[in-house]
């Protein structure tokens, strides 16, 4: 005999039953909410690409190690997309000519990468990803983070629940340079120093030392020449940010995110508190990017907040929403399975004044359909039925405190309305 087939879903990734789905859409209307506030507009793409869009720009480890990469029946290298930077930055080169610059696009996609699945971090995800697109740096680069803060603030967090951390890859492969570490050299340097916070000082002094020259660092620490004007700019940046509320923006030279496309200011999104003291998201700038796709560069920025840690941030500040209001209002319950056409007349009355109605289809008797209201958390129940239609009134019952009110089956709306 056959073995019957797991109900385990695949390791790293989740199932989404109907209340876990409820409250991740709420939260992603609560973003569209804001973002539509600044006047972004969604976009969507399918999650398959061509393999060779990632291996141009994106990191060697992703492409490598964590892409989901197979060869279709057409003999075409296939890739679920690990990001959606690259699927926005083809859509736009292919209708260059006809959208209208800048673009302020926003998309919420699945996302894949195979990495170990630990907190914060899963096999598939759905990410939110903001782009502006052909401005230049300064008002832009002002304008997307502080919307990046604007959207956390927006789900209640305060300036002191997290802390932008601001650099910039100009500055960075100016202290490169003058560390006189060039090419591949400063290419490993960065990757070094993207992960510098999970080796020991001994190790990275070590890893620096193979490659020549001294460690860039200590030329951030010191700016000279082109070191110092990159610097300089990076700090008016962040006044700039301060000056317009955003008061938690620090500079922080180990920043240097992990993709090859960004080309100035990247920032990194941590929690403060300690136990989830971790980077939340981060983006920055990619000027180059589209000019794979040939023609000129178009200037951008933009960032990505997944939602594994956006649930862990507001889980750790407690404001995961739990009244979101998308559960039925009230629970129609019939006394028989007779009544059930004049009940779904009735909800068809309710669903007209905007009212979420849920009708008992079963033969159980009523207390067992209070019963079920109450496991579904419906907060009103009515039984409609023979008696209720000659009179033209239903009992409303409250079933958080057992209470019941006369209501004329005229007045229903307006009764329940106040409650939807």
């Amino acid at each position: 005999m056959t073995p019957p087939l797991s109900t385990d879903s695949y390791k790293g990734v989740r199932d989404f039953y109907p209340e876990d789905w409820m409250r991740l859409a709420y939260l992603f209307e609560r973003l569209r909410h804001e973002l539509a506030l600044w006047g972004y507009e969604e976009y969507n793409a399918s999650p398959l690409e061509r393999a060779e869009l990632y291996e141009a720009k994106s990191s060697q480890e992703i492409v490598n190690e964590q892409t989901y990469t197979f060869t279709d029946r057409g003999e075409r290298r296939v890739t679920l997309r690990p990001e959606m930077t690259p699927t926005l930055a083809r859509m736009v080169a292919a209708k260059r000519r006809e959208l209208a610059f800048p673009l302020r696009w926003f998309s919420i996609p699945n996302v894949f990468r195979y990495e170990r699945p630990q907190r914060g971090r899963l096999r598939e995800h759905y990410q939110l990803n903001v782009d502006l697109v052909g401005a230049s740096a300064g008002a832009a680069d002002l304008e997307v983070i502080r919307l990046a803060a604007s959207l956390l603030t927006s789900l209640g967090a305060s300036a002191e629940d997290f802390v932008i951390k601001i650099n910039s890859r100009r500055l960075l492969n100016a202290a490169c340079a003058a560390a006189h570490l060039e090419g591949d050299a400063a290419q490993h340097y960065l990757r070094a120093l993207d992960r510098k916070d999970k080796m020991s000082a001994e190790d990275f002094a070590a890893t620096v030392a193979t490659l020549g020259g001294d460690d860039p660092l200590r030329h951030i620490e010191e700016p000279t020449g082109a070191v110092a004007e990159a610097k300089e700019e990076l700090f008016a940046l962040i006044e700039d940010l301060r000056a317009a509320g955003v008061t938690n923006a620090v500079f922080e030279p180990t920043i240097t995110r992990g993709f090859d496309y960004y080309t100035g200011v990247i920032f990194e999104v941590y929690d403060t508190d300690p136990a989830n003291a971790r980077a939340l998201f981060g983006g920055g700038r990619y000027d180059e990017l589209l000019a794979l796709f040939g023609g000129d560069p178009i200037p951008a920025i933009g960032f990505g907040m997944g939602d594994v840690g956006l649930r862990d941030f507001l889980e750790t500040h407690g404001l995961v929403p739990h009244d979101i209001g998308l559960i039925p209002t009230v629970y129609i319950g019939t006394p028989d399975s007779t009544d059930i056409r004049e009940a779904q007349r009735l909800a068809d009355t309710l669903r007209k004044s905007h009212i979420r109605v849920f009708v008992n289809l079963s033969s159980r008797s009523l207390g067992d359909q209070i019963k079920d209201a109450l496991k579904r958390s419906v907060p009103y129940f009515i039984a409609y039925g023979s008696e209720e239609v000659k009179t033209g009134s239903v009992k409303v019952k409250e079933l958080a405190t057992s209470s019941e009110t006369l209501v004329s089956v005229a007045e229903l709306p307006s009764a329940l309305g106040s409650h939807a």
